[in-house]
């Protein structure tokens, strides 16, 4: 994958046509160790050829995470300082950097699922946002109560551990129900998006809403139970 036209441009430029940005050693404090978003950093060479394999991956990989997560590359070769300075030992390293310090440093050839994993535990959060794991724990020690969303049918299919029924345009005008729950009541959905929304617009009216990352769908990737 030719990268001489990227190297000549600007780096927003480079990174709305691309997803990843090329960074210099003159531009590595400005992108990387000033970066409002936490940085994954893929350190690269023009011969290496596991390099060239996962491209495809890391450059679509940036372009969702764009606004949550900055994907950057660093050519050894081309900024050897900066390799020296942190030790890069071979190509592809990874590493992520968050508040300007190095947080986790991988070496090797990562699929997208595995640059996820990696950057996942520095990304920003939606205000009230639950991870599966931590749900889990939260319904153990009864502190919350899954409150499920979608359509009855669904509901009566697979649920969450003793969740609650309440369908998501019936939520605004029930809000007093479920603070009533035994528990701090946690939204979920099919996947967790439409919880996410319905979260953030509730915030914005000053009403505080946890909700459930991923959904069901998330929930049982974790291997977690489900009533039927």
């Amino acid at each position: 994958m030719p990268s001489g036209n990227a190297s000549q441009m600007p780096p927003q430029q480079a990174n709305s046509a691309r997803g990843a940005i090329a960074v210099t050693e003159r531009e590595f404090e400005q992108e990387v160790l000033r970066s409002d978003l936490p940085v994954l950093i893929q350190f690269t060479a023009e011969w290496c050829g596991p390099c060239k394999t996962i491209a495809p991956e890391v450059e679509s990989f940036a372009q969702e995470m764009s606004g949550k997560l900055k994907v950057v590359k660093v050519d050894v070769d081309k900024a050897p300082a900066i390799a020296q300075q942190l030790r890069v030992q071979s190509v592809p390293t990874f590493m992520v950097f968050a508040q300007g310090r190095i947080v986790d440093s991988v070496t090797g050839a990562l699929r997208k699922k595995q640059l996820r994993d990696m950057v996942e535990p520095f990304l920003p959060r939606a205000e009230g946002a639950l991870k599966p794991i931590e749900m889990a724990q939260a319904l153990r020690e009864r502190a919350v109560v899954a409150v499920d969303t979608r359509d009855a049918a669904a509901y009566g299919r697979a649920r969450l551990p003793g969740a609650k029924h309440i369908a998501l345009e019936e939520i605004e005008s029930r809000l007093a129900e479920l603070h009533m729950l035994p528990g701090h009541p946690v939204l979920y959905c099919r996947s967790g998006d439409k919880t996410k929304e319905l979260a953030a617009k509730l915030a914005s009216e000053g009403v505080s809403v946890a909700f459930l990352e991923g959904g069901l769908l998330g929930w049982e990737a974790e291997g977690l139970p489900v009533e039927r």
